[in-house]
Parts: structure tokens; C-alpha cells; sequence
């Protein structure tokens, strides 16, 4: 799935961010993760066309925001505003935001946001039950039509049954840590969170192992190019209802948003 990074650079916010691959990946080229800047291209990305008129980005698209910052940065508060004229006009890609700062988001929703835009998804970052308890109340009171929870690094086993058994939250997706110093991920945190997902009927996918994965007591050290796909043969997956993102109607509802 695509990705659009209209700033780079954060600040490290929580437990899961000790081992952060975007810090990780910057030092390889010499680069300091913690300077946060503008992108110089790519910022526009979402409404780039090619020389016939077509949108790079197709229709139909789920494009992830910001996997190398945080949509909600305060020291990205100047741009925000451009970035979301970028996403209201394109009402036929559904633009999928992760953030470790709920706390920040209401204040930073467009004027004309109403009960949230259709082609918006709010994930929020939950590594332990300590971030988990932070965080979801604040998710299932903000106002976006679409709710997910990314349980990635995976640290410990978490319980989330009360936040899921609201119906606010669609998908929930659980993965281990990767690079340096990569911290173990435990089958059994996983398998929970599957089984609490299953029970509410929420969706939950288990997408990566990470580099240390342990299971009934055993720890396995996972090359980089198995471990999408040993989480795949874990079995630990479970479709919930179905999330349309991109329904027919979606521009005719942008449209009644605006005043």
C-alpha cells in the first residue's frame, strides 16, 4: 500500500518508540530521526497527475499518512492545514492516519470536519496496556468515521475487551519490532488480542513476527523476509465486518460538509 510522508522526523513520544525504525533507518544515511521538516517533493503527492491527466495515487486507494512522523506533531501544526485541503480533494482515497498524540487531534480537525470525513481513518498506536488504557478512551470519543488501533511493537499482552465491545473501533492490528534491539513479541499476546477481537467482531490482523518472536516458551530469531509471511501461517487473522471505504456517495458527502 502506498504511502505519503508530506513531513519527516518526530519526537520520541512512548515505550514503543525506543527502537524506532524511522530513527533506525535515518542513521543509516547519516541523518538525525528528531529533525522534524517539510518535505520538499512529495507533498502534494495525492493530487500529482501523470501527463495524461490520470492521479498517481489511483482512486480507490488506501494511502498511509505520515509512517515516518505523526500527522498530529505540533511542530507540523503550520502545515496541517495544506495537507488537509490535499485530502478533501480527493474524496476517492481513504487516507489511514497513525498517531501516539490522540490527545491533540481534536483540536487540531478541520472547521468543517462534522462527525469526521469518509475518507478518513484514525489509528492509534497501543505497544502495552499502559498506552492502550491512555489512549483508547480518547480514540472512541473523537469523531472520525473510521477507528483502528495498531498494537505495534507489541510489548505485552494488552486487554482492550470494554473499547472494542463500543463498536467504535473496526480493525485492530498487532506486529512485533524489528532492527536494532528489537524486543520480543510473544505468540500468546497475540493470539489474545485475536480472541478479544473475534469475540466483539471487530476485524484483527496479525501482520509481522518482528526479528524475536517467542511461543510456547520457545524464542525464534525470524529473518527480515519471513516474518510477514510467518505471521500470515499463524493463523491469527479474523474478518470482522466489512469495512467500505469507499462508497459510491463518497464526494456527495464531502460535499454536504461544507457549509
Amino acid at each position: 500500500m502506498p504511502n505519503w510522508n508530506p513531513w519527516h522526523g518526530c519526537r520520541k513520544k512512548s515505550e514503543g518508540c525506543q527502537n524506532c525504525y524511522m530513527y533506525y533507518l535515518d542513521a543509516q544515511r547519516g541523518l538525525d530521526g528528531s529533525d522534524i521538516r517539510r518535505v520538499k517533493a512529495g507533498f502534494d503527492l495525492p493530487v500529482k497527475r501523470r501527463r495524461d491527466g490520470s492521479f498517481l495515487i489511483a482512486p480507490g486507494s488506501r494511502l498511509f499518512v505520515c509512517m515516518t512522523s505523526d500527522f498530529f506533531l505540533e511542530e507540523a501544526d503550520s502545515w496541517r492545514p495544506e495537507a488537509w485541503s490535499i485530502i478533501r480533494e480527493r474524496p476517492d482515497v481513504l487516507f489511514t492516519l497513525t498517531t501516539k498524540r490522540p490527545e491533540r487531534v481534536q483540536n487540531c480537525l478541520p472547521d468543517n470536519w462534522g462527525e469526521g470525513w469518509p475518507n478518513v481513518y484514525l489509528n492509534v498506536t497501543a505497544e502495552n496496556q499502559r498506552r492502550a488504557d491512555e489512549r483508547l478512551p480518547i480514540l472512541t470519543s473523537l469523531p472520525f468515521r473510521w477507528r483502528g488501533v495498531f498494537a505495534t511493537p507489541l510489548l505485552e499482552e494488552i486487554h482492550m475487551e470494554k473499547h472494542l465491545q463500543t463498536g467504535k473501533i473496526h480493525a485492530v492490528s498487532a506486529g512485533g519490532e524489528n532492527y536494532t534491539g528489537a524486543r520480543v513479541c510473544d505468540f500468546a499476546w497475540v493470539e489474545s488480542l485475536f480472541c478479544q477481537c473475534r469475540d466483539a467482531g471487530v476485524n484483527f490482523d496479525f501482520w509481522d513476527t518482528g526479528a524475536l518472536f517467542r511461543k510456547d516458551g520457545r524464542l525464534y530469531r525470524v529473518p527480515h523476509a519471513l516474518r510477514r509471511e510467518q505471521a500470515r501461517k499463524a493463523g491469527l487473522s479474523f474478518r470482522g465486518k466489512p469495512l467500505e471505504f469507499i462508497p459510491p456517495e463518497f464526494t456527495e458527502q464531502l460535499r454536504l460538509l461544507d457549509p
